[in-house]
């Protein structure tokens, strides 16, 4: 039976996960705070961690690193708030198999933890020794691209005739761009359109390796180099031979490997650690940064020699946000795959899906908008996507995040925020009262709408907290909820 740890201070949502899981066959733990998940760790290998980012001790990423330290490939999950996606994302560079937002549906958080546990193995390199596996991605001579759409904007049409104009030669090519913006996927197509598409792609990210294993993850090891070192590990770079190696986040290796790195660039030669012999390499270099490489090199964080080595060509990705015209494309195209992964046949976005996801600002770009759509889809019984499905803070991104927004509830007024898109306007209140001694009992019904969304969004979406701060239970907290049908989905 597989062993899922669950950390979380909200104890009713440990309870939750931990009867939905347990019937679904897993063994699941339970605890309530970082220090003691982590002890519980280090005794106990679970085969997978579902941790929220916000524990009452430390955040979700502290626990992660710590973890990583002794269980590098333990799948690991964050369960995050509308506001933290950013750092979800970050998180998924230091090795974090995927996130999950609240609100937390179990039919959803179960395709992810099934997902987590059958690709783990599939994960890990054949020839690795190292538990490194989240950083490395190979794709096998000839096995094709992963399924990825170029948009229609002006933009991504010019991305297209760059890659084409630039594959056929054996440039290092940096690609910038924020993460979840496509970069691999641009830097497999230029591998698939050049002459080594018949040669392996390997992919690591910079981001998700430690000082400890930068280097015999990228240049591999002799047999007792060091202590740990049982057997001959291929690095990275070796396994690339002949092919395309792409370093994402390259900014975030340590100097000391860039040094390293400096000769496989000028003379394509490696020595594993604690070998004696150089070994030839053939192979192209495409490296990826969402920072400047130039910037990073006069502030001294990257080498300018190694920097004025990658530059023989750039190709800069905007963000999903600032080419609005592909941001239904690419939500099709991911539902045609979720429809076939569920065997769902749904056609379309409802008008208003479509209005909600053309305003938000998709901070995770693709990869966000794609955990959206398969959320949707999983939560959608007939041909089309409604509001119904969306997460909550998806819907009400303006409203919560209006110029306008809330004073704290220690006292003050809230003033009504940005208007939600017609067809979800709530009847506006006249006047929203202020807050009487912090009780919820106090304020009219016209103003308990306001009041939850702030409770909400100040406690992170964690209704046990928006309970106390409403000076009300958890379970009136849901039925005042229920009340309004903005709240269905949560």
């Amino acid at each position: 039976m597989q062993k899922i740890l669950v950390i979380d201070d909200d104890r009713d949502m440990c309870l939750l996960l931990n009867r939905f899981l347990t019937k679904r066959g897993y063994a699941v733990v339970e605890h309530y705070n970082g220090k003691k998940a982590l002890e519980y760790i280090s005794a106990e290998k679970p085969d997978l961690i579902l941790c929220d980012f916000r524990l009452e001790d430390m955040d979700g990423k502290q626990v992660l690193i710590k973890t990583r330290e002794m269980y590098p490939a333990v799948p690991f999950i964050i369960i995050t708030g509308y506001s933290d996606v950013k750092m979800a994302v970050e998180i998924l560079k230091l090795g974090a198999y995927d996130y999950v937002t609240k609100p937390v549906f179990p039919d959803e958080i179960l395709v992810t933890i099934q997902k987590a546990l059958s690709s783990e193995a599939a994960d890990q390199p054949a020839v690795s020794s190292a538990p490194a596996a989240q950083a490395v991605r190979k794709t096998k001579a000839g096995a094709g691209e992963e399924k990825y759409i170029f948009g229609k904007t002006p933009e991504m049409l010019n991305i297209i005739k760059q890659i084409e104009l630039v594959a056929p030669t054996n440039y290092s090519v940096i690609i910038y761009g924020e993460s979840g913006s496509g970069k691999e996927a641009i830097a497999q197509k230029i591998h698939m359109q050049s002459s080594r598409k018949q040669q392996p792609f390997i992919a690591i990210d910079c981001g998700a390796l430690s000082r400890e294993l930068a280097g015999s993850e990228l240049f591999g090891h002799e047999k007792g180099s060091f202590t740990g070192a049982l057997n001959q590990k291929i690095g990275s770079l070796e396994l690339a031979n002949g092919g395309t190696i792409f370093l994402d986040e390259i900014a975030n290796l340590p100097y000391d490997i860039q040094v390293a790195l400096l000769r496989v660039v000028q003379e394509r030669k490696i020595r594993r650690v604690g070998g004696n012999k150089d070994i030839e390499l053939d192979l192209r270099i495409i490296v990826a940064s969402n920072e400047k490489l130039w910037d990073a090199a006069r502030n001294g964080k990257f080498r300018e020699d190694l920097y004025h080595r990658f530059n023989e060509f750039s190709i800069n990705v905007p963000p999903l946000r600032e080419r609005k015209e592909d941001i239904l494309l690419y939500a099709r195209h991911f539902l045609a795959i979720t429809n076939q992964e569920l065997g769902k046949n749904i056609a379309d976005f409802s008008a208003e899906v479509q209005q909600v996801f053309n305003s938000y600002p998709w901070y995770g770009n693709l990869r966000e908008l794609k955990n959206v759509v398969k959320r949707s889809a999983l939560l959608t019984d007939g041909l089309q996507v409604g509001l119904q499905a969306l997460p909550f803070e998806i819907i009400y991104h303006n409203k919560l995040n209006s110029e306008t927004a809330a004073t704290p509830l220690s006292g003050g007024t809230i003033p009504v925020a940005n208007p939600l898109p017609a067809t979800m306007e709530k009847p506006a209140a006249p006047v929203v009262p202020s807050f009487n001694e912090n009780s919820l009992k106090a304020v009219s019904i016209d103003a308990e709408y306001e009041m939850i969304v702030e409770a909400l969004k100040q406690s992170n979406f964690n209704k046990t907290k928006a309970a106390k701060l409403l000076n009300i239970d958890r379970k009136t907290l849901y039925n005042k909820m229920k009340q309004y049908q903005q709240f269905n989905n949560l």
